[in-house]
């Protein structure tokens, strides 16, 4: 029974799951916006909105930068986020990031969207 499994698993194992995930957000977090499929972005939204919080709320603190070098291994990648990305976000409540749909992808289908962090 799937009952409270509140994530998608997108068909792989959990450290590829993983892995994805990892990579959507230090894409997004690289480049402000990524095109993924629906599925994919709703999920790194998650992750990401998490990772922005936390950099927003702690003011960049050690422990707060070690909990998201947990998930964004690039130590410059984090610096990004921590001093650039946080402070346009610092008195927004929540919704940092946004899922655009994008019609579907020419090759097989799939619905595309467009995933970036939401201009202040």
């Amino acid at each position: 029974m799937r009952h409270r499994k509140d994530y998608r698993k997108l068909n792989r194992a959990t450290d590829q799951r993983l892995a994805l995930l990892r990579g959507l957000v230090a894409s997004l977090f690289r480049h402000d916006k990524i095109v993924t499929t629906v599925q994919k972005a709703k999920e790194a939204r998650r992750l990401a909105d998490k990772l922005i919080h936390l950099a927003c709320r702690q003011h960049g603190q050690l422990a707060a930068r070690r909990q998201v070098l947990r998930y964004v291994s690039d130590q410059d990648l984090v610096q990004h986020l921590f001093t650039e990305i946080a402070p346009r976000f610092a008195g927004r409540p929540g919704g940092y990031t946004r899922v655009l749909r994008a019609g579907q992808r020419r090759g097989d289908g799939a619905e595309m969207a467009v995933l970036e962090l939401a201009a202040d």
